[in-house]
């Protein structure tokens, strides 16, 4: 079997698909995309797939060395997510042309079924509790919000109340009915983090989020030291290499690498086992579309030290379109008691619409994240 061409599709509301095609007629999907960069990520796919074609798509390991470092260049969001979209293409293709899934080749199950979480509150956090009301009504009971707006690098103790008397009305609301981590999304600087956190602890959140950027992951200890609430990250970091230095360095109780960033499966694997000798928890970033999370899932399955799994269903950035309108095998994204299930088709386990896809992406408007400015006219991290 020879790779023969591979197709990029930009679909809303801020995904890229990639279809890999041989000469025998089998197809593999994966899922290469900066959010808010796509453009940028489909022509490092169009100039790294140009090794790919008329090569034996099984060889999974040699492709994906000769995609890192056969160029002198490597790493970073760019070429990580165009390495990882194709990744999970060639195992899906892998899957499909052996008639097994895809954690079957990845050594099999070590569980039955995977926690999810989904999101509330958007980017300005706000309605929480009717959108947690909302939720629990569809089986989840497991929930993600930012955890404040801009907040600036020495700021007052308004913008800290506010984010505490938020937190105070979901514990107030629910009890210990339900859990929640709260996302700093590399909102809140050093000087900033060690306040909120302190606030936070009585609230016992699940896990606090990017308590500050990765670039600063040397405050990862020092954070951690200070409090008893889990610290999470890694949705920026794109490669084993930098996950090394933070887990060597400690301080993280969950690292978070997405699927669609960090090299795909073949990376992410080896990531997982990476924080299992640090004792340390993986629950994969995914706020993308079925593709990237069924790739997720693929690698929970067999990670002993998968806890929880991200997904975007009713996520605030899906307004032009939901995870599952682009698939076909709806059901193999089933939701029990807010656990998805291993999937039993070949290879990723979905099928996608591929005409659809296609419809879709005649049309398809480019993404940009929002630009946040403080008062002072100075820009704000998003």
């Amino acid at each position: 079997m020879k790779i023969t061409r591979l197709s990029t599709y930009r679909v809303a509301p801020r995904w890229m698909f990639l279809k890999i095609e041989t000469d025998e007629g089998l197809v593999g999907w994966g899922e290469p995309v900066v959010e808010g960069r796509a453009r940028t990520v489909e022509a490092a796919v169009a100039e790294l797939g140009e090794a790919l074609i008329g090569q034996d798509p099984a060889r999974i390991n040699d492709h994906w060395q000769t995609l890192y470092r056969g160029g002198f260049y490597r790493g970073g969001a760019v070429f990580m997510s165009a390495i990882a979209g194709i990744d999970q293409a060639l195992w899906d293709l892998k899957g499909k042309a052996l008639g097994v899934p895809v954690y079957q080749l990845l050594g099999g199950l070590v569980r039955d079924r995977m926690k999810t979480y989904c999101w509330v509150g958007g980017d300005r956090p706000a309605d929480i509790v009717a959108q947690i009301r909302q939720r629990l009504e569809l089986g989840f009971d497991t929930f993600k919000l930012n955890a404040c707006e801009e907040l600036g690098m020495l700021d007052g103790s308004r913008a800290i109340d506010a984010a505490v008397a938020r937190v105070a009305e979901i514990r107030s609301a629910f009890g210990d009915s339900i859990e929640f981590g709260l996302d700093f999304h590399g909102r809140v600087a050093w000087p900033m983090a060690k306040q909120l956190i302190r606030e936070l602890e009585p609230y016992r959140p699940l896990f606090v989020e990017e308590p500050v950027l990765a670039e600063q992951a040397e405050y990862y200890p020092r954070l951690a030291a200070q409090t008893a609430i889990p610290l999470a990250a890694g949705e920026r970091m794109y490669s084993r290499f930098e996950f090394k230095h933070v887990l060597h360095a400690g301080g993280l109780a969950i690292v978070q690498p997405d699927l669609s960033h960090a090299g795909g499966i073949t990376e992410c694997m080896k990531i997982a086992s990476m924080a299992e000798a640090y004792d340390v928890a993986l629950a994969p970033h995914c706020p993308l579309g079925p593709i990237a999370l069924a790739a997720c899932l693929h690698v929970d399955f067999v990670s002993w030290n998968a806890v929880l799994q991200e997904q975007s269903i009713g996520i605030h950035y899906n307004a032009d379109g939901e995870l599952l309108d682009y698939v076909l095998n709806k059901d193999a994204f089933e939701l029990e008691r807010g656990s998805l299930k291993p999937f039993t088709r070949p290879g990723l386990g979905v099928e996608i619409d591929e005409a659809l896809v296609i419809e879709r992406s005649r049309e398809a408007a480019d993404w940009r994240n929002p630009l946040w400015r403080h008062r002072d006219g100075s820009v704000a991290e998003w």
